[in-house]
């Protein structure tokens, strides 16, 4: 993330503050800036990747795609590729993300318009209501009256928090035939606000009012109401079978919302306070009955909350993801509920579907098979779960493509140190034909080095994680190296992949930088993740320092000097390692952090913490602040004033703390800055001032 820093404030027992024109003034005088600066323009542009994207004609006979500024198609017969004319424009990231999701809002908000699928209307929220007009505003029509911001009621909103962790972009929803509309309720009359200031750097401020609940509070009370465009009637959805709104009930959470393929039900997840309990459901726009569709549980910690499904083209079968045996798997279900099929029943995890070829009975799809959990393989099995088999190479990991007819894979393979390579595979997996390999040639010529894995045990003995490890262009075998962390943490995430990567930039300053996986790690299953149910950003603090002192044997590793940094859940990492592994630890800057679950969200929180009343114990032990007196080395705290998704608070309380317990370290402030990073100039500054300097 890129930031404007503009105040440096050290704070030692007392606040002093130091404004200062530019805030990494001395960068450009240390070890290593000179060489920086040459060498990271041009690290991502060292390799051209051999990853290519191919169309398939509408028959599966032959393809194209682009190659070295040629549009290459390949025939069949002959068995390669030949030039069939100059490259096509090819669509950016961007362009190809605003075509598949359209403009998104802003982060945590909803849009406050829905488009009908005949073109004729638009459905409008404004000022708590829902309205419908025709596309160009005319013939407005009036579907609720009861709501009204100032008096915390609203139909067609939802709330900063749905957006952020339910991923609500939207809170209207028409039918396929445009005669009817699902829209939420939401009854906020309960919910605690939270103030944020903005616009302080100019002379007259503003505050943002945002109905927050944080961990142990009341939630939004919400529902679901469905209007018949012919009727003009109005449906309330039972959305939990007419319990009351209680934390344990179902129906707490109501998310996903969207109609039935042929448009006869409402369709969505629902879940206790929890979140160890999830349902699939599907309502009647008549009656507003609900029926389960699919149930989910798993009471050690918490089920996932949208997992993965499609349709078949009865639009009745669908392939849903289940994680009842502790690891993603495939179940074909109907509609209504029945099971016909378990189609796999793995001890590794599934990770997406690629086709389901119903006229040859198939189903393929990715799954973590290979030598390692980050390399995806390519599986097919037979849609009654029979006939399994791994089609890849599990010495790599893999990204594919199933021609239409399903005899060909367009297959880039690649790992960690190996860069990619596009091959054509046939329907047994046999290479047919390379179609691109990457060019090192540049790489090689800065003298990059490629980035190396290395496995460690976790501090519970037993379980077997990994990391990657950066050097520098110039390194030395024969000298000592500081080290960096950059870390993430943070439930299902990845610090390990086997997807090629180029060093990192910042190692150009005389560092080596590693990336590091606790028992916090994705794809593992869910075992893993119920060792740090209840005490996140703890169990998994140990593990990143397990995973420094398994590189203490190598000899161009001093280990004395050990920064971390990170930002968001990386912010909480960076600190709570520092203050509670001085051993290992030397240095951090924590960036945005959470220094108390009790200051974040309760869907966030709750889903890997349990409810406050329920797991005190658990929210103190991994409080930062508990902490403070602990520190002994050199930690910068950030935060951006106008935050409005790691609140300011975080980072005052620690600095509260740390202030009460006599503790020198420094703050950097982003005057209305959101979710934010400290500029990396100034963190280099800090970790040469305090990893090499000193």
């Amino acid at each position: 993330m890129k930031i404007l820093l503009s105040v440096f404030v050290q704070i030692c027992l007392f606040i002093t503050v130091s404004i200062t024109v530019s805030a990494q003034q001395w960068i450009k005088d240390m070890p290593g800036y000179d060489r920086y600066k040459t060498i990271a323009t041009q690290v991502r542009t060292s390799v051209k990747p051999g990853q290519v994207s191919v169309k398939w004609a509408d028959d599966g006979k032959s393809f194209t795609y682009n190659l070295e500024g040629k549009k290459m198609q390949f025939d069949f017969k002959m068995k390669k590729a030949v030039v069939f004319g100059d490259a096509e424009k090819e669509e950016s990231p961007m362009t190809r993300y605003r075509r598949m999701y359209g403009n998104r809002p802003e982060r945590g908000r909803q849009f406050t318009f829905a488009d009908s699928p005949d073109g004729k209307s638009k459905a409008i929220y404004r000022n708590g209501n829902v309205f419908i007009t025709g596309m160009n505003g005319e013939n407005e029509l009036t579907v609720t009256t009861g709501g009204d911001e100032s008096k915390r009621l609203k139909y067609g909103s939802a709330t900063w928090v749905y957006g952020e962790e339910l991923a609500q972009t939207t809170a209207m929803w028409w039918s396929s035939d445009s005669k009817k509309l699902a829209f939420y309720s939401f009854d906020l009359t309960k919910v605690r606000d939270y103030y944020l200031q903005y616009k302080q750097t100019e002379i007259y401020d503003s505050l943002e009012v945002e109905p927050y609940t944080k961990v142990g509070a009341v939630n939004p009370e919400v529902g679901l109401i469905i209007y018949d465009l012919e009727s003009k009637k109005t449906v309330t959805v039972d959305v939990r079978d007419g319990k009351p709104f209680t934390d344990d009930v179902l129906g707490h959470y109501i998310y996903d919302i969207q109609w039935s393929p042929d448009g006869t039900e409402l369709m969505f997840h629902r879940t206790n306070r929890k979140q160890n309990r999830m349902e699939w459901t599907a309502a009647s726009p008549e009656t507003g009955k609900c029926r389960v569709v699919v149930h989910e549980e798993w009471l050690p910690s918490y089920t996932t909350n949208s997992p993965e499904y499609q349709f078949l083209s009865d639009n009745r079968r669908f392939i849903w993801t289940s994680e009842n045996t502790g690891f993603k798997n495939y179940i074909l279900f109907d509609l209504s509920g029945k099971l016909l099929a378990a189609l796999t029943n793995h001890p590794f995890e599934v990770a997406g579907i690629v086709k389901i070829d119903e006229k040859a009975g198939f189903l393929y799809y990715m799954s973590r098979s290979g030598d390692n959990h980050a390399k995806l393989q390519l599986h097919k099995v037979k849609l009654d779960g029979t006939g399994d088999v791994r089609l890849t190479d599990p010495a790599f990991n893999h990204s594919v493509e199933v021609s239409p007819d399903g005899k060909y894979i367009v297959d880039v393979a690649q790992t960690h140190d190996i860069p990619p390579f596009t091959q054509l595979l046939d329907d047994k997996g046999r290479q047919v034909s390379k179609l691109a390999e990457s060019d090192l040639t540049k790489f090689n010529e800065l003298g990059l080095k490629k980035v190396e894995a290395f496995t460690f045990t976790s501090v519970d003995g037993k379980t077997q994680l990994h990391g990657l490890l950066h050097f520098p262009s110039d390194f030395d075998p024969n000298k000592k190296y500081p080290l960096l962390v950059s870390n993430y943490g943070g439930p299902e995430t990845n610090e390990f992949r086997e997807t090629f990567v180029t060093p990192n930039s910042l190692t150009e300053y005389g560092f080596l930088i590693a990336s590091i996986d606790g028992r916090n790690v994705g794809g593992k299953g869910k075992v893993i993740m119920d060792q740090i149910y209840g005490k996140l950003g703890y169990a998994e603090m140990e593990d990143f320092a397990e995973g420094v002192k398994s590189l203490y044997n190598r000899p161009y590793f001093d280990k004395t000097r050990v920064g971390i940094f990170g930002t968001s859940f990386g912010g909480t990492t960076s600190a709570a390692c520092l203050l509670r592994f001085p051993d290992v630890f030397s240095a951090a800057v924590a960036n945005s952090g959470v220094m108390d679950w009790r200051n974040y969200d309760n869907i966030y929180t709750e889903r890997y913490m349990n409810l406050l009343s329920e797991n005190l114990e658990g929210y103190e032990l991994t409080s930062v602040m508990k902490y403070a007196p602990e520190l002994k080395g050199k930690l910068m705290i950030y935060y951006g004033t106008s935050d409005n998704n790691v609140h300011p608070s975080n980072s005052l309380q620690l600095i509260n703390a740390l202030q009460k317990a006599g503790k020198s370290f420094e703050v950097q402030v982003g005057p209305d800055r959101g979710h934010t990073a400290v500029s990396t100039d100034r963190m280099m500054e800090f970790f040469n001032q305090n990893l090499i300097l000193n």
